[in-house]
Parts: structure tokens; sequence; C-alpha cells
């Protein structure tokens, strides 16, 4: 059973006031496919079509993420979202119980696993730890463009290379 303390989201739809999302839980049976949703649904009310890459990266990013904290630092943790008001920027923050920041392994396509990190690194604009008194917070900023340029469908071709 998911263990949900808090989970709001936002639904302003002044251009001027970030769009906001927040859960917590308690145990390990967060769901993963929860969190995903959480952001599509978020990023669908400030203008971003759910196909187009930009979601597609945060799904990915924000999946990434809350399954470290779910495998790494079993326990009580959160997710917070946050696109700012010109809808371009989505601020992602995990937080979990463990004190120790995750450390990217070195790329290796031989093995299962481990390549998370990285892609989260390679997608984000930004991605640092923070440290609290228990535990930690991961903070990530994605960059996603203009909302109005990915309904216009004039978003990044997936097939491109970053």
């Amino acid at each position: 059973m998911v263990a949900a303390l808090e989970n709001r989201a936002s639904i302003e739809q002044d251009s001027a006031v970030p769009l906001r999302y927040s859960t917590a839980w308690q145990t390990t049976e967060f769901s993963i496919a929860d969190a995903r949703t959480a952001v599509r649904m978020l990023l669908l009310q400030a203008g971003h079509r759910p196909d187009a890459q930009p979601c597609l990266d945060a799904q990915l990013v924000v999946s990434e993420l809350v399954t470290n904290a779910l495998r790494h630092a079993p326990g009580p943790g959160s997710l917070a979202l946050e696109v700012s008001p010109g809808a371009d920027l989505l601020e992602i923050t995990v937080r979990d119980g463990s004190p120790n920041p995750p450390r990217p392994q070195a790329p290796d396509a031989g093995r299962i696993g481990g390549h998370g990190l990285l892609l989260v690194i390679r997608l984000c604009e930004q991605l640092h730890t923070r440290t609290l008194a228990s535990g930690k917070q991961i903070i990530a900023r994605l960059s996603l463009g203009s909302a109005a340029a990915a309904a216009d469908g004039d978003d990044d071709d997936p097939t491109t290379m970053r």
C-alpha cells in the first residue's frame, strides 16, 4: 500500500504563477508510474504535449530519481515538481533519508542497470545535492523549451542526438 502523506497539484491558470505538485511517502511501495503520471499531467496543464520530447525527458528524469531514492534509501521520501511561470523550466526535487550523495557509475555497455544517473546528468541543465539534517535532496532542473512551440509541434526531433 502506498502511504502518501501529501498529494496536491495546483491548477493555477495565471502564467505568472508556477505550477506545482508534491507527494510524500513512508515506504518503498511508492509507485514510479504515479510519479511519471504526475509530471506528465503537470506539464500538460502547463501547455506541453505529453508526447513531446521535453515531457518524455521529464518523465525519464523523475522516474530515475524516484527509483534511486526508493532503491538506495528506503523509507520516507518525497517528490516535488515545479514548472516555471513561462513553462520553460521544470525543477524536480526528490528527498530521501540517506545522507549519501548519488554517484554516477562509469559507462559500461555490458552492465545491466546503473545508467540512470548518467542519463539524468545528460538531460538536465543542473543537478545538485543538498545535504539535510536527515538525508538529502536531489534537485534537477530540466529545460522544457516553450510550451507554445511544443504545442505547435516545433519541439526537438526525438531522433536527434543531444
